[in-house]
């Protein structure tokens, strides 16, 4: 059998496999995908490593003015109110009013506070939540919880830890300390 030859197409053909003007462009087309996927990804990590240091911050500056009995003394001493003061902490986080939620109980020992575990990923409930900033000489755990929302396909698998294909990462942050004796009230003890 006899093989048939287009001269043109041989001709074309070896132009194409000899030709080096536009590799690199091909080349960064194999490479940049990965390149901008890790890019964004180290991006992702660094906005998730400063949103869970900054609510840490918050709350250990919010929780110092319970310790004190500023935050009870005061005239707002709710749940939102404590709320409020750590998420005017955070104001780079413009979802802090939706995303955070704030935990604060009162125990009669050490001992009880460390045998209370708190929510993690799926099984967090909003609901679950307490507060009560007790009173002097109290022992006190302040929580905060922040819903992360994942934008990053690559790093969502690593990092997601509130149900699989919610996008979403929670940080959780905790200080315990004694209220320091404000006043003459008793002690409320565990509450919550």
């Amino acid at each position: 059998m006899r093989r048939l030859r287009f001269p043109a197409t041989d001709r074309f053909a070896a132009r194409f496999v000899r030709a080096e003007r536009g590799s690199v462009a091909v080349e960064f087309a194999f490479v940049a995908i990965p390149f901008l996927t890790m890019m964004f990804a180290l991006i992702e990590l660094g906005m998730a490593l400063l949103a869970y240091t900054s609510m840490e911050t918050a709350t250990l500056m919010a929780a110092r003015r319970i310790r004190t009995g500023e935050f009870q003394e005061g005239g707002a001493n709710s749940k939102s109110d404590f709320k409020n003061l750590v998420c005017a902490n955070m104001t780079w986080l413009s979802s802090c009013s939706t995303d955070l939620y704030v935990d604060v109980r009162t125990f009669s020992s050490f001992g009880t506070l460390g045998a209370n575990s708190p929510m993690a990923g799926p099984a967090f409930n909003p609901a679950g939540t307490c507060f009560t900033a007790g009173a002097p000489t109290d022992i006190v755990l302040v929580r905060s919880y922040f819903k992360w929302r994942l934008f990053t396909p690559f790093l969502s698998g690593g990092l997601e830890n509130m149900g699989n294909g919610s996008g979403m990462r929670l940080m959780s942050t905790a200080t315990a300390f004694r209220n320091e004796p404000y006043s003459d009230a008793s002690p409320v003890g565990a509450q919550c």
